[in-house]
């Protein structure tokens, strides 16, 4: 062969080579982009457990998994603990909430299940080994197929707010005197948080009221009104005397006791000596706190506020994040005299924090 022609085929061949190298990357970048990667990797137990034990943390690994009954598949899966938390937001919190409210409803949702696998508090589970349910019996919880299917268009910037509101409080819980509290939330104050003893007869010296005056201008849920016959109410209330039907204080209706919460305590119905968790119960009411007034012979009902009221009102916190104020400033407003912990100092090795 001519050395001139040569020398052109193999700087031809080699000018190929090259560009094969270089268009490569941009190759691999671009299949690798196109594949759909959960937000929260969920890496599936290994087969190093203890079957007898029904415990967050995996035998051999720092790593803690929750042991999750979920209702709907009936069986349990164990979910690394980011994971879970990630679930029990998404659910227990709209996702268009200020991130710093995200955060404080993330750390509250991680101290509930950390508390619960230190105190083993294993009340309202079915048989086995999970730790918690998927439902309102502990925290609900939704997998990220639940949201991609709720969300549809809307996923990818919805899941991009909860991994952000994950990652930046990651292992991060509520402690007091060196333990992980009951990180009570509920949806709507009626203006004010409720003492711990005033609903639940139990002293806990962080659950104390406070003042939450961004509920009312922010919560759809705020006042609703509810009518019922006396029928109704008698049957509900286990009251066998006759209600009147007149106004005023001889309607057999009587507030004997507010609490600090503003919310009523104690009252009496036909005589009959009720606490006022005991009739938002029994009538399955918004709140404690409620006014009545009668309308023929139907009793109507309004409610202010919306659920128990103690711990940390979720569209309080969305107040104080829309004023500016930060996750841990939110949960330090409505935990009187808590401190943030790790979950990591409650390992299963670490027996001297538990009980």
């Amino acid at each position: 062969m001519d050395p001139k022609k040569a020398i052109r085929l193999a700087l031809l061949c080699l000018s190929s080579f090259v560009a094969v190298v270089v268009a490569a990357p941009s190759i691999l970048w671009k299949n690798s982009a196109s594949v759909s990667m959960p937000s929260v990797i969920s890496a599936n137990p290994t087969a190093e457990t203890d079957p007898s034990m029904p415990s967050v943390y995996r035998q051999g690994s720092s790593s803690l998994y929750i042991p999750v009954y979920l209702t709907k598949e009936k069986k349990v899966e164990s979910l690394p603990l980011e994971t879970y938390v990630r679930g029990v937001l998404a659910a227990e919190m709209p996702i268009e909430f200020e991130l710093e409210a995200l955060k404080a409803q993330a750390m509250a949702a991680r101290t509930y299940i950390i508390r619960k696998q230190v105190e083993q508090e294993m009340g309202n589970l079915p048989p086995g080994e999970a730790l918690v349910t998927d439902t309102i019996n502990h925290q609900v919880y939704v997998s990220d197929l639940e949201l991609k299917a709720r969300w549809g268009s809307l996923y990818e910037g919805n899941s991009d707010k909860l991994d952000q509101a994950i990652r930046e409080t990651e292992g991060v819980i509520l402690t007091y005197d060196g333990k992980p509290i009951e990180a009570n939330f509920f949806s709507t104050s009626n203006g004010y948080t409720e003492n711990s003893e005033d609903y639940w007869n139990s002293y806990i010296p962080y659950l104390r009221s406070v003042p939450s005056p961004w509920d009312r201008t922010l919560s759809p849920r705020f006042k609703e009104t509810v009518e019922m016959s006396a029928a109704v109410l008698r049957s509900k209330l286990g009251i066998s005397s006759t209600l009147s039907v007149s106004t005023g204080s001889g309607s057999g209706l009587q507030v004997v006791e507010l609490s600090q919460g503003h919310r009523i305590k104690k009252l009496r119905i036909a005589g009959k000596a009720l606490s006022g968790r005991e009739v938002r119960e029994k009538l399955g009411l918004n709140s404690s706190q409620f006014q009545w007034s009668w309308q023929g012979e139907r009793l109507q009902i309004t409610t202010f506020g919306y659920g128990h009221g103690v711990g940390m009102s979720q569209w309080g916190a969305q107040g104080m994040a829309l004023e500016g104020r930060k996750a841990e400033e939110i949960v330090k407003y409505f935990y009187t005299g808590i401190e943030l912990g790790e979950a990591a100092n409650f390992s299963k090795g670490n027996n001297s924090q538990k009980k």
